[in-house]
């Protein structure tokens, strides 16, 4: 009861058609990003982060949960059609969305509802997801079921992509407020 409430939180209170027109945006980047421009990585993941983080402090939950899915799976349908390393993609797709849900829950408990410092939860939202995936992707590779790469893939250059997309959201976050503010002054 407690996630489904958070999952409910958003920075501002908006209309259902705000939800919607919010949702197919943020679809659109979070699914065409990785589809069409792939790499480089550091690139594509910091603007998928953006729009994450984004949409983990404007949307609700319905609105929400297609945007922590479809990266993953934008990626995989590039991998079928272009790269060498979609089986191993296959594995981790669950445990993306997992990672995907974390820090989105850093933002809607720490950020909304407990009013932590930006930064601070970007930080630690940032270090669970790579975290958590950097486990996995050991787990994985102790296994032998993935190869050396995915350990530096699902680590640092998760947590570096999530810091740096949290950056860019946290300007666009303020650009926003700004704007409100100044729509409620008139």
């Amino acid at each position: 009861m407690y996630i489904s409430k958070l999952f409910d939180l958003t920075l501002f209170e908006t209309k259902y058609k705000q939800q919607l027109i919010e949702l197919v945006a943020y679809s659109f980047i979070a699914f065409f990003i990785p589809f069409f421009i792939g790499h480089p990585q550091m690139l594509v993941g910091t603007m998928v982060n953006a729009t994450l983080i984004l949409s983990s402090v404007y949307l609700k939950r319905n609105f929400l949960l297609p945007i922590i899915f479809m990266p993953s799976i934008a990626v995989l349908s590039r991998g079928l059609i272009f790269g060498p390393f979609t089986i191993f993609l296959v594995y981790f797709i669950p445990f993306i969305w997992i990672g995907n849900s974390i820090l989105a829950l850093f933002f809607k408990g720490l950020y909304l509802k407990k009013k932590t410092n930006y930064f601070i939860t970007l930080l630690s939202g940032s270090f669970a997801k790579a975290f958590f995936l950097f486990m996995i992707a050991l787990l994985f590779f102790k296994l032998n079921l993935i190869p050396e790469i995915f350990l530096k893939t699902m680590g640092i250059l998760q947590f570096t992509t999530a810091i740096l997309g949290g950056m860019a959201a946290f300007a666009i976050i303020k650009s926003r407020e700004k704007i409100n503010s100044i729509k409620q002054a008139s």
